[in-house]
């Protein structure tokens, strides 16, 4: 019965947001691809919120519900029908009223299943389109017959690229650069490709003056150079490769609606990472939490884990690192491979789930120390257990699926037994509202 009820009020909203699109004609970025597609999306917003009247997706409003929730300005009914009620009457009102609606919208738009993008493609219409970075093993692929056909259809969303629309690829992906040939107009690439039209250069992590013998990272900074322009892209509260990424797409998509450089450095400066996203947060003991819990890949693990490894500290360093799902064939594998990644990444390393006991398993067979690792069932075990082991200077990377059910990781839920401020759990960590609770 709720599959039903839920389908019946996805087809409304959907038809109700497509109208809105239809009456107010807002110009659309849309962000697709494999991984940094929030963090890209938050990045795009932060510059263009500067400058025009703009809505984002909410979280990670990216699927058939999510992007109609957006389009009409609504939150998340979840098993509460008279939110839903009141969302298909925001619609309604948005339709026979004239109201204020914003010159851009910044929609996020994922795929779980075959048939999601070209759902996408029939009612958006994006002016401009950018692709993050596909995964050789993305994420969803057990729904899929290969990777090869997962990236076919996330790549449906070219087809519903406005005539006059740009395309805005990442040129240090091979598989995203060969959508060129899908796309006959306006074409932006970004990456640290010497060819990119909005190249990135010295890409470092930023660190705090106040004590250069105890220093901890602050940000990430690199250089935006466009021909013989170059300015500085300052990113706050948030380490790594992608938010680098995330800032050279914001540029590339910003340039294509008349957002100056300057503009640009000072709006990537003002970005809020999202939750779970490589997000800097204080631990106890004067230890430093990366939390990248939101969610897992491959790709994303080795990117999250290349960070641990580079960033300087006076302590040592863990990996808390929880089961990569919906990896079908190939998960024995990928949590292995994640293993020997760890294993010249951390000091320390913590693995939560079944699956990861084969990235415990991938560390041993690479020569880590048994007695550096530690495994568990359950995330909030780790995180008491962390509570004794990590001390003064300490980086804690931690990282995980988000599942459900008996697949449940939520490794946001060790972060918070080892966060200085707990009580501030819900304003920084993912999946902290009620309805995450009882799931």
């Amino acid at each position: 019965m709720k599959k039903i009820a839920k389908k019946i009020i996805t087809s409304i909203l959907r038809r109700e947001a497509s109208a809105v699109l239809r009456k107010y004609k807002p110009k659309i970025v849309a962000v697709i691809g494999s991984v940094g597609k929030t963090s890209t999306k938050d990045a795009i917003y932060s510059v263009f919120s500067q400058e025009f009247f703009v809505r984002k997706s909410e979280k990670s409003f990216n699927s058939d519900i999510g992007i109609p929730l957006t389009v009409l300005g609504c939150g998340n009914g979840w098993n509460d029908p008279v939110i839903w009620l009141q969302n298909i009457f925001s619609g309604l009102r948005l339709l026979v009223q004239k109201q204020k609606y914003p010159e851009w919208l910044i929609l996020e738009i994922g795929v779980d299943r075959p048939g999601d993008m070209k759902s996408a493609a029939g009612w958006i219409k994006p002016d401009i389109l950018v692709v993050t970075r596909f995964a050789d093993v993305p994420v969803h692929v057990e729904n899929f017959s290969s990777p090869e056909a997962l990236i076919a259809e996330k790549s449906l969303m070219i087809t519903a690229l406005k005539k006059d629309g740009v395309l805005v690829l990442n040129a240090d992906d091979e598989k995203v650069l060969a959508l060129k040939s899908k796309w006959n107009g306006k074409i932006k690439t970004y990456g640290f490709n010497e060819k990119a039209d909005i190249r990135g250069s010295h890409l470092s992590i930023m660190y705090g003056e106040d004590d250069i013998e105890r220093k901890f990272p602050t940000g990430t900074i690199l250089r935006l150079n466009v021909g013989d322009t170059s300015v500085p892209a300052r990113i706050f509260g948030t380490l790594g490769k992608t938010s680098g990424y995330g800032a050279m797409a914001t540029a590339a998509a910003s340039l294509s609606a008349g957002i100056n450089l300057v503009k640009i450095s000072e709006g990537l400066s003002l970005i809020v990472p999202p939750p779970g996203r490589m997000r800097l947060i204080t631990g106890i003991k004067r230890s430093l939490i990366l939390d990248d819990s939101y969610n897992a890949s491959p790709v994303a693990m080795k990117s999250a884990l290349e960070t641990l490894k580079e960033v300087a500290t006076y302590g040592r360093k863990f990996a808390v690192l929880g089961d990569m799902l919906e990896l079908g064939k190939y998960s024995t594998d990928e949590h292995k491979k994640a293993g020997a990644l760890a294993k010249d990444s951390c000091d320390v390393l913590v693995t939560v789930g079944v699956r990861a006991r084969n990235i415990a398993e991938g560390a041993l067979d690479n020569g880590m120390d048994e007695n550096n690792i530690y495994q568990f069932e359950s995330s909030r075990e780790a995180g008491k257990y962390l509570e004794k082991l990590i001390g003064d200077g300490d980086i804690v990377l931690v990282k995980g699926s988000q599942g459900s059910g008996t697949n449940k990781i939520r490794m946001e839920q060790a972060v918070e037994e080892i966060m200085a401020e707990p009580e501030k759990a819900g304003e920084l960590l993912v999946r902290q509202g009620e309805e995450w609770k009882v799931k």
